[in-house]
């Protein structure tokens, strides 16, 4: 009896990882000069209260003054008979930024420095890895962004 309990016991926790490998299936490996990052999400009570916010960059060094990003755009992407969404980003650059004037003797920053324009949201689904191809030397971070539980009304204008 002992032996049927355990065994129950691992067949279920393996369960869900063979499940998110299954999930893998679905999406191909990097193309050369590409990394394949993935990001499997903790289950959340009600999902529709949260979004994923996707941060493609690069750590370089810069002066400390002046703001920077890169061009470049994430692209989404269906992959045929699956059905599943991958993201992809087929190139970082050019860098651009402010152009304030600083001290030319001031030591360099590292800094992590994104794509330019509005944050990147998705929806937030725990059930399927979000998956993001990206050129090598290029990372990939993410946020979670909750809403609040208060609702409030627009009077008639």
């Amino acid at each position: 009896m002992k032996a049927w309990a355990t065994a129950i016991l691992l067949f279920l926790f393996a369960l869900p990882i063979g499940l998110a490998a299954d999930n893998l299936k679905a999406f191909p490996p990097p193309d050369a000069g590409m990394v394949r990052y993935v990001l499997q999400l903790p289950q959340q009570a009600d999902e529709s209260a949260f979004k994923v916010e996707l941060i493609v960059g690069k750590t370089v060094e810069t002066d400390a003054g002046n703001r920077y990003f890169f061009g470049g755009r994430i692209e989404e992407e269906t992959i045929k008979g699956w059905g599943f969404t991958r993201y992809k980003v087929d190139q970082l650059g050019p860098m651009a930024g402010t152009l304030m004037a600083v001290d030319p003797n001031a030591p360099k920053v590292a800094r992590f420095v994104t794509l330019g324009g509005a944050p990147y949201l998705i929806r937030y689904n725990s059930r399927l890895p979000v998956v993001v191809y990206v050129p090598e030397g290029v990372e990939l971070r993410y946020r979670i962004w909750t809403a609040g539980s208060e609702v409030k009304a627009v009077e008639k204008g």
